[in-house]
């Protein structure tokens, strides 16, 4: 466990993560600092903040630096952190060093949050004491002081988190897939996977690494790992259980020594996740759905597959650079209207407008209202934007829980 007491910390970024490490600092005794590019940000009493942009001499006497997820390695102060010699980690990199417990660690560029929540219902059926956190929406950083070395934690992350690892090092790692993603944040697909990769970095022997067998780029990958491979998704696959996500939370229960039987039970009692093919309501016969977390073209395609009705599809948002156009064949067969907001609109318009019709609105109150009116009964309605919530809402979160108020206000 670090010893932090007396210790000056800055974090860089004033989100969830950022408040979190600074909680954790001053429990352990130590000196938090904040510094923000955001002019407004409310920070507890006590903490010594700066904002509307970073400073090197706010940094330069720190003993360490804190990165938020938001914030890229090679930002400017990490550049400052690193020619003063102060050592830079991310929050669950600093979270992992007080942990006591074994870590399920979930990544993959779709379906992180599913199988994470699967997974801890199995877990919890099968008796286990379970934190679920992560990039699922509660930092890591928030749970570390009431662990025991009895619990397990299941952590869904992201290659922003895994980009700042040192000696995180999961009992069970879980790579679910890989397709483009963050292409607005990594340099390109290679350097995507070599921060996805990074999850297994400091595993042995009496780990376990749990791979999607579809996915080919994982059989070299799996050739050079130190840890147990144990794949899933493969040719002997159950007959009767087709969903990766399924899959892959069951090969990880059995890693764990939960019985088949257990994981089962949980597959047909879960009712699934918040904004991941959510359905809000049905009025006049239309399904409105929330699809809120889908931010790639990947995760739109699994939930325009899972929707057996015509769709108006509402997408848009803040483009991440990834291609688009993969999916013009299934909307063409499944969507019988477009509409497109935030700053990617006219990109998808553009992308689509040969295969379904396109309508741009400027807010997203005139879209759904817009999706009502084009919806007759026997459709659904789903927000699936297939980009990043950044440009109109603070997170997926906040975009989905906007779209269920008006929803739910419709006439």
């Amino acid at each position: 466990m670090m010893n932090l007491k007396n210790k000056k910390v800055t974090v860089i970024g004033a989100a969830r993560s950022g408040l979190a490490v600074a909680d954790l600092v001053l429990r352990c005794g130590g000196i938090p600092k904040i510094s923000e590019s955001k002019p407004h940000v409310s920070i507890p009493c006590g903490i010594t903040v700066e904002t509307g942009g970073h400073t090197q001499a706010f940094i330069q006497d720190s003993d360490y630096v804190i990165l938020s997820p938001g914030v890229r390695i090679g930002s400017p102060p990490v550049q400052w952190a690193e020619d003063k010699g102060i050592e830079v980690m991310g929050e669950v990199e600093l979270a992992f060093r007080f942990c006591p417990c074994p870590i399920v660690a979930v990544t993959g560029s779709n379906g992180k949050t599913t199988t994470s929540t699967l997974i801890a219902e199995i877990l919890k059926k099968a008796g286990r004491s379970v934190c679920l956190c992560g990039n699922i929406g509660s930092p890591f950083s928030n749970y570390v002081f009431n662990l025991k070395p009895t619990d397990t934690v299941v952590l869904e992350i992201s290659s922003f988190q895994l980009e700042s690892m040192i000696h995180f090092k999961p009992h069970v790692a879980l790579w679910l897939n890989f397709s483009q993603n963050h292409l607005d944040r990594h340099k390109d697909l290679t350097k995507y996977f070599q921060a996805k990769k990074k999850i297994f970095a400091n595993q042995d022997k009496n780990d376990f690494a749990v791979l999607n067998f579809a996915q080919e780029e994982f059989h070299d990958l799996a050739k050079g790992l130190k840890s147990k491979v144990l794949f899933f998704n493969g040719p002997d696959v159950c007959s009767d259980i087709t969903n990766p996500n399924d899959l892959a939370a069951l090969t990880a229960a059995k890693a764990l020594g939960v019985s088949e039987s257990i994981s089962r039970q949980v597959f047909l009692e879960f009712k699934g996740v918040e904004h991941r093919l959510e359905l809000v309501r049905t009025l006049h016969g239309v399904d409105y759905i929330n699809d809120s977390k889908s931010t790639t073209a990947e995760a739109s395609r699994w939930a325009l597959e899972r929707t057996h009705k015509p769709i108006i599809m509402i997408c848009g948002g803040r483009h991440k650079q990834i291609d688009l156009s993969v999916l013009k064949g299934l909307v063409g067969r499944k969507v019988k209207q477009m509409i497109a907001i935030g700053e990617a609109k006219d990109l998808i318009q553009q992308t689509f407008k040969d295969v379904v019709p396109v309508a741009t609105c400027s807010s997203f109150k005139e879209a759904i209202k817009a999706a009502q009116q084009k919806a007759q009964e026997g459709d659904a309605v789903v927000l699936s934007p297939m980009c990043a919530s950044f440009d109109m809402f603070n997170d997926y979160e906040h975009r989905g829980k906007v779209f269920k108020e008006i929803v739910k206000d419709l006439k």
